[in-house]
């Protein structure tokens, strides 16, 4: 195009965006974000950046990576930006030799759990480690458990009774078990 500077209109579009790091991707360009797919798959949506030589982050598409490397929680970008229930938790686990290898691990359940279970799990570990500092994965993981435990129903009315109490007789089990003419029990290998 005459008159156009190409260089001037490249430069504009150095923009960067996280995306998963487990995929091959294609870029798509809307006028009001960028979506990232793969295989027709849309992994990372983001609204689009004015201006140019920006980036952005979403920390969950880096979950997997920490699981390899937990030592990008310390000084990596997408986690400046973790809510902050997450950052208090970061915060805190980094103090210790290994923390990072946990924070990885309580990140690794997002996926699974969802943000918001995961951020209320959290909040209840911090306030009860509160007083001895001592936060692990598996509490994280138990706490997860524990709220998302069905309410055990109540027991129901009825007036129905048994008419035959159950028998206690464990011996019909052994009567169940193939056994040889020579009473010998029949091998199973």
């Amino acid at each position: 195009m005459p008159g156009h500077d190409h260089r001037n209109l490249r430069s504009r579009c150095r923009n960067h965006r996280s995306r998963s790091t487990e995929y091959a991707v294609s870029t798509r360009l809307y006028p009001n974000r960028v979506t990232v797919a793969a295989d027709d798959v849309l992994v990372a949506n983001h609204v689009r950046l004015a201006g140019s030589s920006q980036t952005t982050y979403d920390w969950q598409h880096y979950i997997d990576l920490v699981q390899r490397k937990p030592g990008a929680l310390r000084n990596g970008a997408p986690f400046l930006d973790l809510p902050a229930p997450l950052l208090r938790l970061r915060q805190s686990l980094l103090r210790h030799t290994g923390g990072d290898r946990v924070m990885a691990e309580v990140l690794a359940a997002v996926p699974q759990a969802g943000l918001e279970a995961v951020l209320v799990a959290v909040e209840l570990v911090l306030e009860s480690a509160a007083p001895s500092g001592s936060i692990s994965a598996e509490h994280v993981r138990n706490v997860l458990a524990r709220l998302n435990t069905p309410v055990t129903p109540e027991q129901a009315e009825t007036t129905l009774q048994l008419s035959e109490p159950p028998r206690a007789d464990t011996a019909r089990y052994d009567r169940l078990r193939p056994t040889h003419q020579d009473g010998q029990e029949a091998s199973h290998a």
